[in-house]
């Protein structure tokens, strides 16, 4: 890490969080508890043990055995109860972070095996965040959270989840996504809810170019409308580097020009094999060219990860300084699903004076 960048100055710098799994930033200790409480069998029931486990199982160069650690994480989470906890202390650890915006998301289809409703599935994790936010303002860490209604990509019910999603946007659900294993399942599958969420002026995000390449981009994007792509990392498949300057494909040059935000999760995109390394992300490139490049931390759990950690991660593989990491944060919170007015208020009365002092450093 550049010498004028300490990790503690990181945790204390506001961040911004687009794309964050509910399921997969729980602790380890309320997996534990949770799992005791349903009769749930773990790897292990020490927490450090199982936090660990996590990390290893997920380490694994494989998008399908990383999606498989979510089984423990589900199980735990179909009460309201349990889902209010884990909500609320999302909110709390992101705000412990530094994370002053975040966009958290979670598949309510996963959560009915113990006879809720989706409604109630929703009602109970926005209670959570309410709860966790408030929490947090009280210790003097003020965040915002904001949830995304995830609809699996290989099941069939992203209209319905569509319509959940919309039926509670004025009560803290500010997009969509879709989002599980990308081969053979194109978003293109989905188009009747990306269609709808157009007539109703909502906004959505897309799992796109992670394990799949440039034709899931393009479907997401020119088929599909999304506002952002969750991941996109796969878009360098589209940018020669073999002269003396990148060359950009018309997909790369139309995904810059229309500045859609990548989603970018360095430490999962390497877990997973989108990238072979930290300093091997394509992050570093795309930054330099300029695209809409935010960091995120996709699964925190798996991950043994934070922002702050992402960002230090960068710090060390690029030599970033608070310029770089500013511009990210502002790229993020450009980019947020929330109207422009009160993206403009975090930007300009949390997030820039806190880098001030910083870049004067």
């Amino acid at each position: 890490m550049v010498a004028n960048i300490r990790y503690e100055d990181i945790v204390k710098a506001p961040k911004a969080l687009l794309h964050d799994h509910l399921d997969g930033g729980l602790r380890p200790a309320t997996i534990v508890e949770l799992a005791a409480e349903v009769g749930h069998q773990l790897p292990a029931t020490d927490p450090e043990e199982l936090g660990r486990w996590f990390v290893a199982a997920a380490d694994s160069g494989s998008l399908e055995r990383y999606l498989e650690t979510f089984a423990h994480t589900v199980a735990v989470m179909q009460t309201a109860p349990a889902l209010r906890r884990v909500a609320r202390e999302c909110a709390l650890d992101l705000a412990l972070d530094g994370v002053v915006y975040a966009e958290v998301r979670f598949a309510p289809e996963q959560h009915l095996e113990r006879d809720l409703t989706l409604d109630e599935v929703v009602e109970a994790v926005l209670a959570g965040f309410a709860e966790g936010s408030a929490e947090a303002a009280a210790a003097g860490k003020p965040i915002r959270v904001g949830t995304l209604l995830t609809a699996m990509r290989h099941a069939a019910r992203s209209q319905e989840i569509a319509e959940l999603a919309v039926r509670h946007r004025d009560a803290g659900v500010v997009g969509f996504d879709i989002a599980g294993a990308e081969a053979g399942f194109p978003p293109t599958r989905h188009l009747d809810a990306f269609e709808y969420l157009q007539r109703e002026n909502f906004h959505f995000t897309i799992h796109a170019g992670e394990a799949f390449g440039l034709p899931s981009i393009w479907q997401a994007i020119q088929w599909c409308g999304a506002d952002r792509l969750g991941h996109g990392v796969r878009i360098v498949d589209d940018i020669s580097t073999e002269g003396p300057d990148p060359v950009l494909g018309r997909l790369a040059a139309y995904v810059r020009d229309k500045r859609i935000p990548l989603e970018l999760c360095p430490s999962s995109n390497v877990q997973t094999g989108a990238a072979p390394s930290i300093i091997e992300h394509p992050i570093g490139l795309l930054r330099d060219l300029r695209f809409r490049v935010t960091v995120n931390t996709d699964n925190r759990l798996m991950s043994g990860t934070s922002m702050s950690r992402e960002m230090a991660l960068l710090v060390d593989a690029f030599d970033y300084g608070w310029a770089e990491l500013r511009w990210f944060t502002i790229n993020a919170m450009k980019s947020a699903f929330i109207p422009f007015d009160e993206r403009l208020k975090i930007i300009d009365e949390v997030i820039k004076p806190a880098y001030e002092p910083l870049l004067r450093d």
